[in-house]
C-alpha cells in the first residue's frame, strides 16, 4: 500500500491545484474531471478516464459496463463529484468499485466543497479493522 499512499498525496495535490486555479465550486463536474485528468498527466502520471470494465455475473460479461471515473497509474480510483453535499453513498460505491477491479485504493473527490480538504475521502479495500475494546457494564 506505499506506492498507493505515495501516489495519493501527488493526487490530492493535483486537486487542490486544480480546485484553486478553476475558483473553487459551481463547475459541472466534467469540466473539474478534465482539468484534473490534464493536471495529473502534467504531474507524469497514467491517467485513464471514463473506462469501461466489463461485470462478470455467474460467468455472464453483462452488457452495461462499470464506468471508472479516473484510474491512476493501474493503482488509484478517483471518483470526481461536484455537489453541495457529500453522499455517504459515494463511499459505498467506491468500495463496490475496488473489488470489482481488485485495488485498493479510492479517492472520492468533491469539488463543490469550498475548501477541498473537506471533499477529499478515501476509501480502501481489503483492510480489517481494528477490534474496538470491550467494557464490562
Amino acid at each position: 500500500m506505499d506506492k498507493e499512499n505515495e501516489l495519493s498525496h501527488l493526487i490530492v495535490g493535483a486537486a487542490i491545484e486544480v480546485h484553486r486555479s478553476l475558483g473553487g465550486p459551481g463547475l459541472l463536474e466534467t469540466v473539474y474531471e478534465e482539468a484534473f485528468c490534464h493536471e495529473l498527466a502534467l504531474r507524469g502520471c497514467k491517467v485513464e478516464r471514463q473506462k469501461n470494465i466489463p461485470i462478470i455475473y455467474k460467468g455472464k460479461t453483462l452488457g452495461t459496463p462499470l464506468r471508472l471515473d479516473i484510474k491512476i497509474n493501474n493503482l488509484v480510483l478517483v471518483e470526481v463529484k461536484s455537489v453541495s453535499e457529500y453522499n455517504k453513498i459515494f463511499a459505498a460505491q467506491m468500495l463496490t468499485y475496488l473489488r470489482l477491479t481488485g485495488l485498493k485504493l479510492g479517492l472520492v473527490i468533491n469539488f463543490g466543497e469550498s475548501h477541498l480538504k473537506h471533499g477529499i475521502h478515501r476509501i480502501i479495500n481489503g483492510t480489517k479493522e481494528k477490534p474496538q475494546p470491550t467494557f464490562a457494564p
